[in-house]
């Protein structure tokens, strides 16, 4: 069985799957609209050199993330 982590913990190159959101109003609207809902793969890309923002594909696009919204998105490893 997977254990669920947030999606900032996942090391780059991996893939997980999106479980939940804990997060609410405009950051939640917005990772939404994203197309980041439960269900959803992502692939972690690449982060910056100093760590923050992180790069994701989500659905065929790239996005970044900071560290702050992405600890509040709880994946499985895919």
């Amino acid at each position: 069985m997977n254990s669920a982590l947030p999606l900032s913990q996942m090391p780059v190159g991996h893939k997980a799957r999106v479980v939940t959101l804990m997060l609410d109003g405009f950051s939640r609207r917005r990772i939404l609209d994203m197309g980041l809902i439960p269900g959803t793969v992502v692939e972690v890309l690449r982060r910056s050199p100093l760590g923050d923002p992180t790069a994701y594909r989500i659905r065929g696009s790239v996005i970044g993330l900071r560290k702050e919204e992405a600890s509040r998105i709880i994946v499985e490893n895919q």
